[in-house]
C-alpha cells in the first residue's frame, strides 16, 4: 500500500518505526528502557527531556549521533546550563509512551521535546486515542513541572488513509501545541525526508549527517526557549 504514495509521505509516516529485523527489537523491554536513557543530569543543570520514538533514539546510530546529542554539543560549545536526556525508543506509540512517561520523570525536565504519533498513523489507530495519549503524556510533565516548556513535533500520513483521517492526524499536533501553550514544529525532518543520500538503507531513518540537518531544525525552535 506504502509504494502507491508518494515517499515522502511513507518517509515521514514510518520514520518512527523500526524494521522488525532492526537489532533494538529483540531486545527486551527492560533493556530498552535502559537504555533509552543516558547520563543523570549534573547537579544545577536544567534538563532538555527528548521523548519519542526512533528518530529520537537514533535508529541504527550510535547514541551519540542522534540529534539531540548534537544538540547537547551545541550547548556546550556556547558554555550554556542545560543537560539532555535521549529518551526515545524505536517502535514506540502514543500509547507506549504514556505507559513509561511516569518511569521516564525520575528526572523532572524544564524542557519537554514531544517526538510521537507517526506509529499511531501507520496502524490507523483512532485519533482521538492518539490525541488522548499524547495530552496525557503532557499533563504528567506538567503535573511534575508546571512551568515546563513544550516543545511537539507534527507528523504526518499518506493520503491514501483518507482524506478526513489524514487531515484531522494532522490536526491533531499543532491543535495540541495550542491548547497547551507550546511550541509547534510542522515538519522534523524538513530538508531530510526523500533524500536517499541522508538517510539508510531502509530509505526511512536519518543517517549521522541526516541528524545534523534534524538538530539544526530542532534548534531554530529550541533556542529562543533557553535562558
Amino acid at each position: 500500500m506504502l509504494l502507491r504514495v508518494p515517499i515522502i509521505f511513507t518517509i515521514l509516516l514510518i520514520a518512527g518505526c523500526s524494521s522488525s529485523t532492526d537489532s533494538s527489537s529483540e531486545k527486551t523491554p527492560t533493556q530498552q528502557k535502559k537504555e533509552s536513557k543516558t547520563e543523570e543530569p549534573k547537579e544545577n543543570k536544567k534538563v532538555i527531556l527528548f521523548f519519542g520514538n526512533s528518530i529520537t533514539a537514533g535508529y541504527r546510530l550510535d547514541m551519540d549521533q542522534a540529534f539531540p546529542a548534537l544538540i547537547q554539543e551545541r550547548i556546550d560549545s556556547l558554555g550554556l546550563n542545560y543537560t539532555t536526556i535521549n529518551a526515545g525508543l524505536s517502535g514506540e506509540t502514543s500509547a507506549g509512551g504514556k505507559s513509561r512517561i511516569d518511569w521516564v520523570l525520575r528526572t523532572v525536565p524544564d524542557i519537554f521535546f514531544l517526538e510521537l504519533g507517526a506509529n499511531d498513523g501507520l496502524r490507523g489507530l483512532p485519533l482521538d486515542e492518539t490525541y488522548e495519549n499524547l495530552q496525557d503524556i503532557i499533563d504528567a510533565v506538567r503535573k511534575e513541572n508546571p512551568d515546563v516548556k513544550i516543545i511537539i513535533a507534527g507528523m504526518m500520513v499518506p493520503p491514501n488513509l483518507g482524506t478526513e483521517y489524514t487531515e484531522q492526524f494532522q490536526q491533531t499536533f499543532p491543535r495540541l501545541a495550542k491548547e497547551n501553550d507550546a511550541i509547534y514544529i510542522p515538519f522534523l525532518l524538513e530538508g531530510v525526508a526523500g533524500n536517499p543520500e541522508l538517510n539508510l538503507s531502509d530509505g526511512i531513518h536519518p543517517t549521522s549527517e541526516g541528524h545534523e540537518i534534524v538538530a539544526e531544525t530542532v534548534w531554530e525552535y529550541l533556542e529562543p526557549l533557553l535562558d
